[in-house]
């Protein structure tokens, strides 16, 4: 029986390919391959539903329904038994449909005389394209093997309709990869940027889902199988490779060593498919399986099969990262995720970035921001819509992303940007004067930086300084802990480059979102609130040490300013503070020259810190604010949850009147005190912040001309009037009363 059937598999799969051959429209290749399924599986019924959107399947085709139901039968992801199998991805098999829960009658199709139903996904590589469905009068499950066919079936439909197969019939049917697709994902990093598409990992495109001889496929998967193995062992024999690497490679060695993946793949090529089909199958389940698994270590090791058939078909197919194609002179990389060190290959070439994954933490958006080029994340299913070449526009202020925008989108778009580029002509203009408001205060305004790449900025930018230097990109960018010689010649070409401007350099800030690929994190379940920053520091003296070594000797007599990122508690900051006075004695024990003068401050990203003692502001040498986690600790809203990081205002009067608690309290101990994060560079934030108190603001370098501009033409007591006048109305932020305030200043 089993020969049997997978003889008719292999039968149905030639006839299906050979009807895809013969030439006709879109709409005449659906009606052929119903019909043809209806007769080789012996059911009065087959039809197939596509996505017209993402929540709304049509029916498309059908043998046996009403012919009047196609193109006007629709129904919602999860609705009926086709919306629960285009939801979960699994199919449904039932004998007594009408039965079935969820059943939906739609009497347009007239399919109240059929009882069975068995559907299935069409699907490729995780990409939800539709639900193909047999029916029959009789009350009967469909067997195991008829269900097996039906899934074979579905994914050939998947793979044709991939390369345009059925481009033509209705809307949901039209050709792949040349409509304009619109994207909405987050926030990244800030700006705008139009150019074309490069992919991080091109698209493996499976030109011959049918095999032709079953022998020579299984032939083929066995020798590319093998070859994966090899470079996966050679891999693991990296002599560069630390424990943990060693670990995560161990993982991806047990699957491509696994008899099961191989044994389904050469089962799958027994019943008709090609060996790239065969690996696009077990690809394919696998990700259905990642999207039903909420345990964030099977994920992961899903993730990993799921890159290993990416390698397995590159080998099969030939089609490797290096195809030949050329990178557009203007380049917007389009990836999945993508890793520091990778990001910062590509460099400056980039115009712009767009991930579908990501964070607004993560080390690609640190680097985009490093870099000065607008990020989009969560820019879901792109990587499976745009290929190399595409046109693009991505709007970094708006976290959206246009894929071949139509021709009056894209002059809006270059409207937008030309306006951007006339206004930082402006700034430009400002470069060298002071950020002094019309009542004589005057504002210093820092850049935030990371990379040796960013300090060209600061001269271009007007900033007075660099008011945070991340130290932990060049730990997160390397594949073990860098040298001490490292870092102190690194920190040394910062300080030439900043030519005598003040360099606050923060130390390592790790943990929450940023993991070492060389350090295991713990098991924590919530990292943001765990194990992190100047806490790891205190844990692990040894890299704390070695780092404050460094910039001490990065120094050779220069004034050097230290700080500690989160700091929660005096006592906290008593220990780290020690540590950097214990190296500075060390040093001029050992005859090293030491800072000219040395500045040690603390983050304030916790609102504890603002109710220590006053000793603490007596002992710190400064204060910087950190706003971004501030901000997040204050409202109890994760800045990475998309859900509710936008639903809190910085100008809620609760957090300026708690911001304004902060000035005060250094005032009374004459603690220098600043403003670092996102809402630093926002100018009508940045008036506000000045407004109450803050003289001195750090942010990333394209923001420094908007907001010096802006403060130049502004009273700070009319805008601390307009806050006023917000509190006294017991308004909930003061950002309607300073708009309006601004809308009648002379700008």
């Amino acid at each position: 029986m089993a020969d049997r059937s997978e003889s008719e598999s292999r039968k149905l799969l030639r006839r299906l390919r050979d009807t895809l051959r013969e030439p006709g429209a879109g709409q005449e290749r659906l009606d052929r391959i119903v019909r043809l399924i209806a007769d080789s599986m012996g059911c009065e019924v087959c039809s197939i539903y596509l996505f017209r959107d993402p929540e709304t399947l049509e029916l498309c085709a059908t043998q046996g329904l009403k012919k009047e139901s196609v193109h006007q039968t629709r129904m919602r992801l999860g609705e009926g038994l086709v919306g629960r199998v285009a939801r979960t991805l699994t199919p449904v098999n039932t004998p007594d449909a009408p039965a079935e829960k969820g059943f939906r009658y739609m009497p347009e199709t007239g399919e109240e005389l059929y009882s069975s139903f068995l559907g299935v996904p069409i699907q490729r590589v995780g990409e939800k394209l539709g639900v193909l469905v047999v029916q029959s009068r009789d009350k009967r499950h469909y067997s195991e093997d008829e269900v097996y066919a039906l899934e074979v079936t579905a994914m050939v439909l998947a793979e044709m309709a991939e390369l345009g197969a059925f481009a033509g019939a209705g809307e949901n049917a039209a050709p792949p990869h040349v409509q304009p697709v619109t994207f909405r994902g987050s926030t990244g990093q800030e700006g705008a940027a139009e150019g074309h598409v490069w992919l991080h990992e091109p698209r493996v495109v499976v030109t011959n889902p049918v095999a032709d001889d079953p022998l020579t496929e299984i032939e083929r998967i066995r020798a590319a199988v093998g070859e994966l193995r090899v470079s996966v062992d050679d891999l693991l024999n990296a002599e560069s490779l630390d424990k943990e690497q060693k670990q995560v490679l161990e993982a991806y060695r047990m699957f491509a060593h696994s008899r099961g993946w191989l044994r389904r793949m050469e089962e799958d090529i027994a019943r008709g498919l090609s060996a790239e089909a065969a690996v696009e199958k077990e690809q394919s389940a696998a990700r259905a399986r990642m999207e039903q698994v909420p345990d964030p270590y099977l994920r992961e090791r899903l993730q990993d099969l799921d890159d290993l058939s990416n390698r397995l078909l590159r080998i099969l197919t030939g089609q490797g990262n290096d195809t030949g194609a050329t990178m557009p002179e203007d380049p917007i990389l389009v990836a999945r995720n993508i890793g520091p060190a990778e990001l910062l290959d590509y460099g400056r070439r980039l115009r712009g970035v767009v991930l579908e994954e990501g964070s607004v933490g993560s080390h690609a958006a640190i680097v985009a921001r490093a870099l000065a080029i607008p990020l989009v994340i969560h820019a879901e299913r792109i990587t499976t819509e745009a290929l190399n070449g595409d046109p693009i526009l991505v709007d970094g202020d708006q976290g959206i992303v246009h894929l071949r925008p139509e021709e009056t989108v894209a002059r809006a778009f270059r409207d937008k940007i030309a306006m951007q580029a006339e206004a930082q002509k402006r700034y430009a203009s400002l470069r060298n004067l002071p950020a002094t408001t019309l009542c004589g205060t005057t504002i210093s305004l820092h850049m935030n930086a990371g990379l040796m790449a960013d300090l060209p900025s600061l001269e271009g930018s007007g900033a007075d300084g660099v008011g945070l230097f991340r130290t932990e990109l060049q730990f997160l960018i390397r594949t073990k802990m860098p040298r001490r010689a490292e870092l102190a010649a690194l920190y040394a070409r910062v300080m030439d480059a900043a030519r005598g401007k003040r360099v606050a350099f923060r130390t390592l800030d790790i943990g929450s979102d940023k993991v070492l690929p060389y350090m295991k994190p713990p098991d924590e379940p919530n990292p943001a609130m765990g194990w992190r920053a100047v806490r790891v520091g205190l844990d692990k003296p040894g890299v704390l040490r070695m780092q404050l070594q460094a910039l001490i000797r990065a120094a050779r007599g220069r004034p050097l300013t230290v700080m500690f990122p989160l700091v929660t508690e005096m006592s906290e900051f008593q220990a780290a503070r020690a540590h950097v006075l214990r190296e500075l004695d060390r040093e001029r024990s050992l005859g090293h020259p030491v800072p000219g003068t040395i500045e040690i401050g603390a983050m304030m990203e916790t609102p504890s810190l603002a109710f220590a003692p006053r000793a603490f502001f007596e002992l710190a040498d400064f204060v910087s604010v950190g706003g971004n986690d501030l901000k997040q600790f204050f409202f109890a809203a994760d800045r990475e949850n998309e859900l509710v990081r936008r639903r809190y205002d910085t100008l809620n009067l609760s957090f300026l009147t708690f911001l304004e608690r902060i000035v005060a309290r250094c005032a009374e101990a004459g603690t220098p005190l600043s403003f670092c994060g996102e809402d630093a560079g926002r100018p009508i934030e940045a008036v506000a912040l000045a407004a109450i108190g803050f003289r001195m603001l750090s942010m990333r370098p394209a923001s420094v001309g908007p907001v010096k501009a802006l403060l130049r033409k502004v009273n700070l007591e009319e805008a601390r009037a307009a806050i006023g006048r917000a509190r006294a109305e017991g308004a909930e932020s003061a950002r309607p009363r300073l708009k309006e305030w601004l809308a009648s200043v002379e700008i």
